[in-house]
């Protein structure tokens, strides 16, 4: 039998005052003896955290009013792209009405981001930007939401902090269109203004995120001396680190990533001995986990027992990890160069 259960869903494109309705369902009784139906309908309201209405034509009356919603918190930048303007708001938990209207906004996260959970709204450490289009419909401006950017601030010794991003969505009629890396340059340089600010970091990030960061960060640096070919081709020294943390505030992790990206860039592909040097340079830190395994591996021989210790050494051949590796560097520099031909678009 097919069973089959309507939902209706609906959200004001600005406000996100939402609707939820059962339109049709089929009726299981006397179909599947014994067994009920899931209450699919009370699971979905229970994490609508923002509430709802569930009259479909008083959520139609409300509508009018609702076109007058206006962004909260405080505009940070303003921009136009592709004939549209868009804002950046910043905010906090103490941001009069943002709780119920960030209760609404973070079940788009559950849609969209894979293991996303919502957060702990008492905590005065996280801080929220918002990304807005402005509208004007029959000479009165209306905004629509586009998207967010979580980021909590953890404390660094002795006064300072380490913002760490966290959650961060496009609603899908706005994504592949920039407003992702327009967003999070953004928010970078709100902190490198703040001397506060020891380095900016991000949570678990997916993919798609790392090379969206990757370019952010990469276009950034380009402009920096310490990132110049000549510069580049020295290596990865101290010195490029400290002036990059100085100038854009982000980690060794980061910055080595961006090194990479930058370098090969400026690497002539097509000159063997360039290129060799440069495949080698990053195989040398792909290869640091590695050794950093091999020596915890040396410290472990003692405590297994010997059918265990057999079966890390077939797992750790030279062969199996030389293959590896190259896997991996294939898969870092198809990663770089969709950075590269981004760069030379922008």
């Amino acid at each position: 039998h097919n069973i089959v259960a309507c939902f209706q869903l609906y959200s004001h494109a600005g406000s996100l005052l939402t609707y939820l309705g059962l339109t049709c369902e089929s009726d299981v009784t006397g179909i599947l003896e014994g067994i009920e139906p899931d209450p699919v309908l009370k699971i979905i309201s229970e994490r609508l955290s923002g509430g709802y209405l569930s009259n479909l034509d008083e959520f139609i009356a409300k509508l009018p009013s609702e076109n007058g919603f206006r962004p909260m918190g405080e505009l940070i930048h303003s921009y136009k792209q592709n004939d549209a303007d868009y804002e950046i708001y910043s905010a906090d938990i103490f941001v009069p009405k943002f709780k119920e209207f960030y209760s609404r906004l973070q079940m788009f996260a559950l849609w969209y981001i894979d293991g996303a959970s919502y957060l702990d709204f008492d905590d005065e450490k996280w801080q929220f930007f918002l990304l807005f289009e402005k509208k004007n419909v029959c000479g009165e401006v209306q905004y629509s939401t586009v998207g967010y950017v979580t980021v909590y601030h953890f404390f660094a010794y002795p006064d300072q902090i380490r913002p760490r991003i966290g959650q961060m969505l496009l609603l899908p009629p706005y994504q592949k269109q920039g407003h992702g890396a327009e967003l999070l340059r953004v928010i970078e340089e709100h902190y490198i203004k703040d001397p506060k600010v020891v380095d900016i970091t991000v949570e678990d990030p997916s993919n798609s995120f790392l090379r969206l960061r990757d370019y952010v960060d990469s276009l950034a640096c380009s402009k920096l001396e310490c990132f110049s070919p000549d510069n580049l081709k020295k290596g990865f020294t101290d010195t490029l680190l400290r002036e990059a943390k100085k100038a854009r505030k982000i980690n060794k992790l980061q910055c080595r990533r961006v090194y990479e990206i930058l370098r090969l860039k400026a690497t002539d592909r097509s000159n063997a001995k360039e290129y060799k040097e440069y495949r080698l340079d990053v195989k040398k830190r792909l290869n640091t986990s590695y050794q950093k395994e091999k020596s915890d591996f040396e410290k472990m021989k003692k405590y297994i027992s010997a059918e265990e210790l057999s079966a890390m050494m077939n797992l750790q051949s030279t062969s199996e990890r030389q293959k590896q590796l190259e896997q991996i560097y294939e898969e870092v520099e198809t990663s770089y160069l969709k950075t590269i031909e981004r760069l030379a678009a922008s």
